[in-house]
């Protein structure tokens, strides 16, 4: 069974995904996609043989459409997601899957009034190797209890429209989710610590920034996001248990011994960094889509995700350590 998709945004991701869909994803194909800007949906949609349709209502009411991509602007999606679930569709959403923490508890009762799993959230970091094979250690006790993870999140520069709380809602949002994934544990209180601000930032932002984090099983986590580091972009994660450590690898590269110098090179950028997991997002996507048995980050991990993001943002700005307050996870999503 061929899975068709119709895709809501044909910005940068969307067509990224658009092409992922057409050339890695086996079995599944692109059928109609839609954009506010229809001269950019037409272009997308010329390049893979599919149809571009005035809006993204118009998608999910298509019935080619069996499953939807959602890429559209952040505060889109809950609009698109929900009549996606409505409609009885498997949806895709990129992160947030919400940018109101009210409108991703809607999409979960939603999703659980019809009765089955329809959404997976864009969380590509459970598809990288790295972060796999650090799960399946973990998992398998090897380090015995956690105790501590430290964290590092870094960008070379970011644009001057990016501000202090994007820190959270745009780079942590990753550790959060990871965090919360590898731990099987839930984030309960943040914190977040400012030290002095690099010079080489825009007035408006704060950075680096220091995110302090307890789970209730009372793993300590601190995660530091610098996003104008300078040298590349750089993802780090180890955590320290009763009996070990485990740390997630650098991506490979190749030792240069010239000069009286060792040296290796450092990736610039996400799509580098994370290439293979989006595309093995997308393959395990589908895959779950033709079975009918969605098995991705759910609706409920988009929800805790913003929760935790605001909670982070109030104790940016009070300076002070801030409890998560969450509604019980349902059973319908697991334990």
């Amino acid at each position: 069974m061929t899975v068709r998709i119709g895709v809501i945004g044909t910005g940068m991701i969307g067509r990224e995904h658009i092409r992922r869909i057409t050339e890695v994803v086996p079995d599944a194909e692109v059928v109609v996609v839609s954009d506010v800007d229809p001269v950019r949906a037409e272009e997308a949609a010329s390049v893979v043989g599919a149809s571009a349709l005035p809006s993204g209502q118009d998608v999910i009411a298509d019935p080619r459409v069996d499953a939807v991509v959602v890429t559209s602007w952040g505060p889109t999606h809950a609009e698109y997601v929900l009549a996606a679930v409505e409609a009885g569709k498997y949806v895709f959403c990129e992160k947030p899957l919400a940018t109101a923490a009210e409108d991703c508890l809607r999409i979960v009762q939603a999703e659980q009034a019809g009765g089955r799993r329809l959404v997976q959230v864009g969380f590509m970091r459970r598809y990288d190797a790295g972060y796999r094979a650090l799960k399946r250690v973990l998992d398998a006790g090897e380090i015995g209890a956690p105790l501590l993870m430290h964290c590092a999140h870094r960008n070379p520069t970011v644009p001057e429209s990016y501000h202090s709380e994007m820190a959270t809602h745009d780079t942590a949002v990753h550790e959060i989710d990871t965090i919360r994934w590898l731990l099987a544990d839930e984030i309960v209180t943040v914190q977040v610590l400012t030290p002095r601000s690099t010079s080489r930032r825009f007035p408006h932002l704060r950075d680096p920034q220091l995110m302090l984090f307890e789970t209730a099983g009372g793993v300590r986590i601190d995660l530091e996001v610098f996003v104008n580091c300078q040298y590349g972009y750089d993802i780090q994660c180890e955590t320290v248990g009763e009996t070990g450590a485990v740390r997630l690898p650098d991506p490979a590269d190749v030792w240069l011994r010239q000069a009286g110098n060792l040296r290796t090179g450092v990736l610039q950028d996400w799509q580098r960094r994370f290439g293979a997991a989006f595309d093995l997002e997308f393959v395990e996507w589908a895959a779950s889509v033709r079975e009918g048995k969605p098995a991705g980050p759910s609706a409920w991990d988009g929800y805790a995700a913003a929760v935790i993001c605001d909670t982070t943002v109030e104790a940016l700005h009070t300076g002070r350590p801030a409890e998560v307050r969450m509604k019980d996870r349902p059973t319908f999503y697991g334990s």
